[in-house]
């Protein structure tokens, strides 16, 4: 039986295989996850995403769960704690950003009913389904990415420039960057 082809990023790194197959590219509708990707995505930035999945599971621990109500209300003790865990990846910046997006975050959800509501408008609430065949194609940022950066930065969000910006909406689906020949690619369509 011939193997399935795959987005070749993933690489052989159990991991990161099962997130490309499981998670990446899939629309996304989950308040505490698309938080959760924001998280990841912010402490990305200069770093590969290899580094960041292979520490999620601490970030969960460390983070209350990627607890967006909790973690707006972090204070100094808590990021004292953050910056001293040798779990994450402790950046003085990015765990600052971390609590401000949290703060951030609820009142976008306020303002919008949930934060799915706000983000998803920049797609005009659907996939936009690339069609790639070579990862030399995938954009590093997108026009879309560019007025979420723009708008999340007018909102007082940290760690949101464009490219963060375009990673997330791979990660959360809002773009099927999945190659055609890819066996996920049909199945977000």
């Amino acid at each position: 039986m011939k193997e399935s082809t795959s987005c070749s990023w993933p690489s052989n790194d159990p991991l990161m295989i099962r997130y490309h197959d499981e998670e990446w590219g899939v629309p996304l509708h989950d308040d505490q996850k698309l938080f959760e990707f924001m998280v990841l995505d912010a402490f990305q930035a200069g770093l590969s995403w290899k580094t960041v999945l292979h520490k999620r599971e601490n970030f969960r621990s460390a983070l209350d769960g990627f607890d967006v109500q909790k973690i707006a209300k972090y204070g100094e003790q808590d990021y004292e704690r953050l910056l001293a865990d040798p779990g994450i990846i402790r950046n003085r910046a990015k765990i600052r950003g971390t609590i401000q997006n949290a703060i951030c975050f609820l009142s976008v959800q306020e303002e919008f009913g949930t934060f799915d509501a706000y983000i998803w408008q920049f797609t005009g609430g659907r996939t936009i389904n690339n069609g790639w065949t070579s990862l030399a194609e995938l954009p590093a940022f997108s026009n879309e990415s560019d007025a979420m950066s723009k708008d999340l930065r007018s909102r007082g969000f940290k760690f949101v420039g464009s490219t963060i910006c375009y990673a997330f909406m791979q990660a959360a689906g809002m773009v099927n960057d999945h190659l055609v020949q890819c066996h996920r690619y049909k199945k977000n369509l």
